[in-house]
C-alpha cells in the first residue's frame, strides 16, 4: 500500500504562489500516474493536474498556465506549482496514486483508492 501526505497549504493573498508537496511512503508511481485533486466547500472533488510515470502531464483548463505539476522518483514526491492564485482556487488539495492512459494524445487520469488526507490553501486579502 501507499501512504501519502501532503504538505504545503496556507494562506496566501491573490496573485501569490503555493508549492504543495505530496510525499509517498512507497514508490510514487506504484500504479503508473499521480494525481492532485481540491475539493472546495459545497463542490464535489475535481482532478487539478496528473502525471505519469513517463513523465506526460495533465492540468485543468482552469489552471493551466497558472499550475504546474511535476515529480522526483529519487524523493518520492510529487509536486504542485501555484502561480498566480485566485480566490476561486481555495480548497482542500489531496495527493492521489492512481494510474493513467494515452488517448489520442491526452492524458487520462483514473483515481484509487490511495489518498492523503490533504492540505488546506486559502487564497483571500
Amino acid at each position: 500500500q501507499v501512504q501519502l501526505v501532503e504538505s504545503g497549504g496556507g494562506l496566501v493573498q491573490p496573485g501569490g504562489s503555493l508549492r504543495l508537496s505530496c510525499a509517498a511512503s512507497g514508490s510514487i508511481f506504484s500504479g503508473n500516474a499521480m494525481g492532485w485533486y481540491r475539493q472546495a466547500p459545497g463542490k464535489e472533488r475535481e482532478l487539478v493536474a496528473a502525471i505519469s510515470r513517463g513523465g506526460n502531464t495533465k492540468h485543468a483548463d482552469s489552471v493551466k498556465g497558472r499550475f504546474t505539476i511535476s515529480a522526483d522518483n529519487a524523493k518520492n514526491s510529487v509536486y504542485l506549482q501555484m502561480n498566480s492564485l485566485k480566490p476561486e482556487d481555495t480548497a482542500v488539495y489531496y495527493c492521489n496514486a492512481g494510474s493513467a492512459a494515452m488517448a489520442g494524445g491526452t492524458l487520462i487520469y483514473y483515481a484509487s483508492s490511495y489518498w492523503g488526507k490533504g492540505t488546506l490553501v486559502t487564497v483571500s486579502s
